[in-house]
């Protein structure tokens, strides 16, 4: 197994430190190498993705990543501004399909802005597409209007754009996703349940999207198809989250709707992702920012890094085994008590970066889990 190890920017290098640290309590054998990314790449290298950390990625079974981003890059040019980095990733390695599960773990029920008996066993698996739509539609750009309600004037404009086949790989990773949740079953959110969210009442592109929904759902009988306009499926996550099993939509929608899902669960320090090809190698990441405010602290919460290691393992590395491993680590763990500052609450252990990892490791390894007050 070669795993790109890619920290990037802010807490990245902090979070991706105890989740290798995690990889290593495995003792599985892998081969790893590091390279910088995103705004650490632009200061030492002028680009925000190399060629060299490309190249990394490209020869790799899997990429672990942690984030990229600082305010004093945003007065760079689009093209070199550190969140170019992910979108180059994406779009060089063909990663189309996003994997975001939103779990509330049972001992972070309290951390919830929503009321324990709304959260208590949500489990959504929200699937959103990648590489299309207006993120990477063209035509873009700025011009002088010609017409519209303001002609003569600077407008800058997008372009949302999917085509068929795009369409029909993302529903089926989606339909065989439900699938799969319902026939492991024991989770509480799966019921073998789709909901397409979109906005066809608006946009001819998400009128061809529901259609092409309802033609991949013939090959998949066993699944339940709901279609869901988006402004309402933002509702629904506040008002009855645990209603949605597997979510699939576009990747506007996409990068939205789960950010939403994410405070459901306590904390966006909670929630890893996947974004996977249709070989299923794959990027691994928090769905956090770089949050440079806090970096060097030693305060940012690495549970999301880690359990996205986890899907790493599960997804393209073919390690199920280890994968449940630092799951179960990650419950031991929160059971313990062991909080980051972002989901502490009173009666619960105030812990570092550091401290926490240290005691995930500990539940791997069949040591006593630290008990660290601050």
């Amino acid at each position: 197994m070669k795993i790109a190890i890619l920290p990037g920017d802010g807490i990245g290098p902090e979070i991706v430190h105890e989740a290798v640290r995690v990889l290593h309590a495995l003792e599985l054998a892998f081969e790893s190498e590091t390279a910088l990314v995103g705004g650490a790449a632009y200061e030492a290298q002028g680009h925000p993705l190399p060629g060299a950390t490309l190249a990394l990625a490209q020869a790799a079974d899997a990429i672990l990543f942690g984030a990229v981003g600082d305010w004093k890059h945003d007065q760079l040019e689009r093209a070199l501004r550190p969140e170019q980095a992910i979108l180059g990733l994406r779009k060089h390695l063909g990663l189309f399909a996003n994997l975001r599960p939103a779990l509330c773990h049972a001992p972070l029920v309290q951390a919830s802005s929503l009321k324990p008996e709304l959260v208590t066993g949500l489990d959504i698996l929200i699937i959103r597409e990648l590489t299309g739509d207006i993120y990477f539609g063209q035509p873009r750009g700025r011009r002088t209007a010609l017409d519209g309600h303001f002609p003569g004037t600077e407008e800058a404009f997008d372009t949302m754009r999917y085509s068929r086949p795009e369409i029909e790989r993302i529903a089926h990773v989606a339909f065989q996703a439900a699938r799969k949740r319902a026939a492991a079953g024991g989770r509480a959110g799966a019921r073998g349940k789709v909901t397409s969210v979109d906005k066809a009442n608006v946009l001819e592109t998400f009128q061809l999207w529901r259609d092409v929904l309802v033609e991949v759902h013939a090959q998949y009988p066993d699944v339940e198809l709901e279609h869901m306009y988006v402004d309402n499926a933002a509702m629904q996550l506040v008002r009855a989250p645990r209603k949605f099993d597997v979510v699939v939509t576009g990747n506007l929608f996409g990068d939205i709707l789960s950010d939403e899902a994410a405070m459901l669960t306590g904390s966006i320090g909670m929630l890893p992702s996947a974004s996977l090809d249709g070989n299923s190698k794959g990027l691994y990441e928090p769905i956090h920012g770089s949050a440079p405010d806090i970096a060097g602290k030693g305060v940012a919460n690495p549970l999301a890094t880690i359990l996205s290691a986890a899907m790493m393992l599960r997804y393209s590395l073919d390690r199920a085994d280890a994968a449940d491993r630092i799951e179960s680590a990650v419950q031991a763990v929160l059971a313990a008590g062991l909080r980051t500052p972002d989901i502490w609450s009173e009666g619960t252990n105030k812990v570092g970066t550091r401290e926490m990892g240290d005691a995930v490791v500990a539940a791997i390894t069949g040591k006593t889990i630290p008990s660290t007050r601050r």
